[in-house]
């Protein structure tokens, strides 16, 4: 499958991102990507660094000519995010990528592509091992775990970099100027309890929600998707409130800057509730399925017969829990009053796991104002406590403040206009990206985000626009171009 990607234009960029996804790369585990572009970087016989928590500099002087320009460094991170569909049979720790060229985009076979944030990396390989592009002296910066925690970014120690302007190609859209960004706090609730038998009389019955978009939980929080964790929170609340369901297992959601696509329980309810429970299903899978018919045309709920589970959540903990989730905020908390358009604050209830006398329970709260996503985050917390369980806040990061006078901004702007006769769209994100971190160690170092089309990040319904991937590549090759003296 990776030789159609390898055929494609400009060829140098796809080979080397069709060589990165043979390369398993998941968050906390890069070990091999790392030891990947290391060797990269040394057999081009340019410096390279691999500093205390994993993250690989490399290093490329100047072409003739253009040694008094600006330092540039061109930065991407490492990681991607590993999530297939369920019925996709696959081992991300073992095999590679499998790509599909359909029409003018480049997807992968039942999981995520990892072009985000793999054609940065690429990108930048391009140019690490172009003999005919001209540049400024050039800085790689690999980074590690931006999607679970930003930790690369958050260990890197100032003065390791030497550069005074900042590329990061993280952004989805190939007419956006990213120049600011929100911030982020893990919350996660986490709580042992015995179980208890189930009572006599009782049949099983599995539950699914499945079919949802899902999507990237910043990127894509405005669009309304369904929440599966939600949904599913939603069917089980009613189930324990009008048929005496008894909840053995909830499995639903994974990574927490991935909307849940996807939720599985086994309940049981008592044998004479059976007829009832089925009508309520029929009823209420038609409810939701019209409620997300634009959103998530795709929705599935089905509800089947299995053996009753042995062992079921105590009902006072099983009140409770469902009452928790159900009060969770999910989406949109608060849109930017100074803004037009853009998401201020949010919350994504990514995780719900309860099994074996444990349950997990994790969320992503966003926000481009600190103080606001501390509060709300206390908020889950006061939430999460009625549970007593064990909460934990990890991941924070700051937002990236814009800077819409400085120098790059102001020439990328310009230049955009100047290749496609229309302005581009320089805003901030409620996404997280690595530039307000970099920032607390690089305050001088100016910064800006743009990159390719990609849509459904998180998903594996992920895809990145060919057209706009040599949109993106020409680009960036005349900005490099344009770089003023230092």
């Amino acid at each position: 499958m990776s030789e159609q990607v390898r055929k494609l234009e400009p060829s140098n960029l796809w080979n080397h991102f069709a060589d990165l996804n043979e390369v398993p790369r998941a968050s906390k585990k890069e070990e091999r990507v790392i030891a990947f572009m290391k060797q990269f970087g040394e057999k081009l016989g340019f410096t390279t660094v691999v500093d205390d928590v994993g993250n690989v500099i490399i290093r490329k002087p100047a072409t003739p000519g253009m040694e008094d320009r600006m330092p540039i460094v061109m930065q991407s991170h490492l990681d991607m995010v590993h999530q297939k569909n369920a019925d996709t049979q696959f081992d991300f720790d073992s095999q590679g990528i499998q790509m599909v060229v359909e029409d003018d985009w480049v997807r992968a076979d039942g999981t995520t592509l990892g072009a985000d944030n793999g054609i940065g990396v690429a990108t930048i390989m391009a140019l690490l091992a172009s003999d005919d592009i001209a540049h400024p002296p050039l800085e790689a910066l690999f980074t590690i775990d931006e999607e679970t925690g930003m930790t690369g970014a958050i260990g890197l120690q100032g003065g390791l970099l030497q550069g005074d302007i900042l590329l990061n190609l993280d952004t989805e859209e190939d007419n956006e100027l990213t120049i600011g960004c929100a911030g982020g706090v893990d919350v996660t609730a986490q709580r042992n309890f015995v179980m208890e038998s189930a009572p006599e009389g009782y049949l099983g019955f599995r539950i699914a929600v499945r079919g949802l978009k899902g999507g990237h939980s910043g990127v894509d929080i405005h669009l309304g998707r369904g929440n599966a964790n939600k949904i599913m929170n939603r069917l089980l609340w009613h189930a324990s409130q009008n048929f005496q369901a008894r909840i053995g297992e909830i499995d639903g959601g994974g990574l927490r800057n991935a909307i849940p696509r996807e939720s599985f329980a086994v309940i049981s309810v008592p044998a004479e509730q059976n007829a009832a429970l089925a009508a309520y299903m029929t009823e209420t899978v038609e409810v939701i399925r019209a409620e997300y018919q634009l959103t998530d045309p795709d929705t599935e709920i089905v509800c089947e017969s299995v053996d009753a589970p042995q062992q079921v959540l105590p009902m006072e903990l099983q009140k409770s829990l469902l009452g928790v989730l159900y009060a969770v905020p999910n989406g949109i908390y608060r849109m930017s009053p100074a803004i037009a358009d853009l998401v201020q604050t949010s919350n994504n209830l990514a995780r719900v796991l309860v099994k074996d006398g444990a349950f997990t329970l994790g969320c992503l709260t966003r926000s481009s104002v600190n103080s606001e996503r501390d509060d709300l985050a206390t908020a889950i917390f006061a939430l999460f406590d009625l549970l007593d369980a064990e909460i934990e806040f990890g991941g924070r990061y700051p937002g990236w403040k814009p800077v819409p006078d400085s120098t790059i901004v102001k020439l990328m702007s310009d230049l955009y206009e100047e290749m496609h006769e229309e302005s581009a769209h320089v805003a901030a994100c409620h996404a997280g990206l690595e530039c307000g971190i970099l920032g607390t160690n690089y305050p001088d170092m100016q910064m800006i985000s743009f990159g390719p089309n990609i849509e459904g990040a998180h998903s594996p319904d992920e895809r990145v626009q060919i057209s706009s991937v040599q949109k993106f590549w020409k680009y960036l090759l005349e900005t490099l171009q344009r770089i003023p003296t230092a």
